[in-house]
């Protein structure tokens, strides 16, 4: 899917939610407007892998609720599934990248927050500019990486499967990701 496609996407998706109340008949006859519940926000993701295997994590969207957004968005819309991990070192693991060679994906806004980068924390990747992050592409840390400390954007916190984690060599795939 290219960015325009995946903005317009988004965009009516918002309007929709935004705009969104249904109309019932009410027991006089006329119409009564009631506003659906909110969904709750998304809290936790599993990512399985083409290999085999899966790691869980939390979601913060209480710390990164544009991130948050994003990520569950692309998750659901089956965006990341085949996607290689790129990037893996003694430090992190890194996907997400349509491009599969750490160049490709959007810029959006940072969203810097408090949350530390321990081991396996789930952070967004940026460029040289720290206003600007990837709409894309997010890490794994396999370490405590505090270096990392409100220099990228924070926005999880792995659960279960740090052995999987540990396990991802350059090129495995993300078979998909299950937002929850």
């Amino acid at each position: 899917m290219d960015r325009r496609t995946f903005l317009q996407q988004t965009i009516a998706t918002l309007i929709a939610a935004a705009c969104g109340s249904t109309t019932t008949s009410g027991a006089s006859g006329g119409t009564t407007t009631k506003n659906p519940t909110p969904s709750p926000a998304p809290s936790k993701a599993t990512v399985e892998l083409a290999k085999g295997g899966s790691f869980t994590f939390t979601l913060r969207p209480d710390k990164a609720p544009q991130t948050v957004a994003r990520f569950a968005q692309k998750s659901r819309a089956s965006f990341y599934d085949n996607l290689t991990f790129h990037r893996v070192e003694d430090w992190v693991v890194q996907g997400g990248d349509p491009l599969g060679n750490g160049t490709g994906g959007g810029k959006v806004p940072s969203e810097y927050n408090d949350l530390p980068f321990v081991l396996g924390a789930v952070g967004i990747a940026r460029g040289q500019d720290p206003a600007i992050n990837n709409d894309s592409q997010w890490f794994v840390v396999k370490k405590d990486s505090s270096f990392l400390n409100n220099q990228y954007t924070n926005f999880g916190l792995v659960t279960a499967g740090m052995d999987v984690i540990m396990g991802i060599k350059i090129g495995d795939r993300i078979k998909s990701i299950k937002i929850e």
